[in-house]
């Protein structure tokens, strides 16, 4: 176990997947960690890049796990899901392209006025396995440059104004019993290399998605002395870009999707601690908070 002087944390960003739950298993001893934060009403919130299915079946699949997860319009957990919604809303966009699962894109399209009657004006892509085909892939790439038959009936040259936005782009994720699998970041990037542009990230670890959620912490809590940390079981998807740029404290767990040496990688930015499990890290955190509030 790797540790630093940890600095007084006065809240936690919680990764879903690989570091609470593994598919539909809990890591061991999360669901008694969790529970054990909420009883000592330690703020944190859930931060999770799952686009395999929507927010309401993640949050079903955490309570079937035994998790004490808040149901209805919580503010605890933050999806790149919601994220998409978002920007949906926010830009008015009719007519995404969508390479999304069925029930992740029925989210996103009850978001805003979906008209499939329009042109395509945005290419959505989460982590959807049944469709990274040659087909999907090169509608997608069709809709990027201009080229799809929705478009040639439009006047207007859609090449410029048509974004390319990923929920997420890991290289690879931890699938359920069967090891690491390509996670959406390979097809996300092909698309980036044929259409010579850079995808939008909303969700981890984009600053955008960070900051969003820390302003949610912040209207519930009038403490703002401490750091805000971040848990995950992948060193760059979960702990790089927004996280380092925020100067958030980075944890990450030897569980998921995590392999000897993840933290010591060429390029790589070390995390402040690593801990064997996320029950391990709360153990150690709500001792060390004990203390800081005996200090005050």
């Amino acid at each position: 176990m790797v540790v630093r002087s940890r600095p007084k944390i006065r809240a936690l960003l919680i990764d879903i997947s690989g570091t609470l739950m593994i598919g539909s298993t809990p890591t061991q001893g999360a669901v008694q960690a969790l529970a054990e934060l909420r009883r000592s009403n330690f703020p944190f919130r859930f931060c999770s890049n799952t686009s395999k299915e929507s927010t309401s079946v993640l949050q079903k699949r955490m309570l079937d796990a035994g998790f004490d997860v808040q149901t209805g319009e919580s503010q605890e957990l933050w999806t790149s899901l919601k994220a998409v919604q978002s920007l949906i809303l926010s830009r008015g966009l009719r007519r995404p392209y969508f390479l999304l699962s069925e029930t992740a894109k029925d989210e996103c399209i009850s978001a805003g006025m979906y008209d499939p009657n329009v042109p395509y004006d945005a290419v959505i892509v989460g982590l959807a396995p049944t469709l990274f085909d040659y087909d999907h892939l090169n509608s997608a790439f069709r809709i990027l440059v201009g080229e799809d038959d929705s478009q040639k009936r439009c006047n207007e040259d859609p090449k410029a104004s048509i974004p390319l936005i990923a929920l997420h782009k890991a290289r690879y994720i931890e699938s359920s019993g069967h090891g690491l699998a390509l996670g959406p970041g390979p097809f996300v990037a092909a698309l980036e290399n044929a259409t010579e542009r850079e995808a939008e990230v909303l969700g981890k670890p984009s600053k955008g998605f960070f900051e969003t959620v820390i302003e949610s912490l912040d209207c519930e809590s009038h403490d703002s002395e401490g750091c805000i940390a971040v848990i995950g079981d992948d060193v760059q998807a979960d702990l790089g870009g927004g996280a380092i740029e925020l100067c958030l404290w980075r944890i990450l767990v030897k569980t998921g999707k995590y392999r000897a040496g993840d933290e010591s990688k060429a390029g790589v930015h070390p995390p402040d601690e690593v801990y064997d499990s996320f029950a391990d890290f709360v153990f150690s955190l709500l001792s060390a908070h004990v203390a800081w509030t005996w200090k005050e």
